[in-house]
């Protein structure tokens, strides 16, 4: 499929500049408008997935994140970046990688962790239907 390549089970690498319209995968949906800017994509894959990992390929600190939330029982959307689609991240996280949870942007591997550690992450994957207890 032209723009998207799945690198393993569970990341699944986006060109934000190909011209693909419409592309499904066994575990995300993935929509593509042509029309839209990267940054409209970025935002729009934001709103629509509970929780989602902007990273670079091969970064050993999404890794950790993934590990931490699926300890958890979340499975996240993973969306590998080239270096010039991370600079049309959000401002709040123009670095990967980056998570986003109900939309918000959460930071990086550190501020998980702190969330996770102070006992919110949790209540957070929950309230945004990320995570059933």
């Amino acid at each position: 499929m032209q723009g998207l390549r799945r690198c393993s089970n569970d990341v699944v690498q986006l060109d934000l500049s190909s011209t693909v319209t419409t592309t499904n995968t066994s575990s995300t949906s993935l929509s593509i408008d042509v029309e839209e800017s990267v940054e409209a994509k970025i935002q729009r894959l934001i709103t629509e997935h509970p929780v989602i990992i902007f990273t670079r390929s091969s970064c050993c600190m999404c890794h950790v994140m993934k590990k931490l939330l699926a300890t958890i029982g979340v499975n996240p959307t993973v969306i590998e970046l080239d270096d010039h689609e991370i600079a049309a991240l959000p401002s709040s996280s123009n670095r990967a990688p980056a998570v986003f949870i109900g939309g918000a942007c959460v930071g990086g591997l550190e501020s998980l962790v702190a969330l996770h550690v102070s006992g919110h992450l949790v209540p957070k994957l929950v309230q945004v239907g990320a995570l059933w207890v």
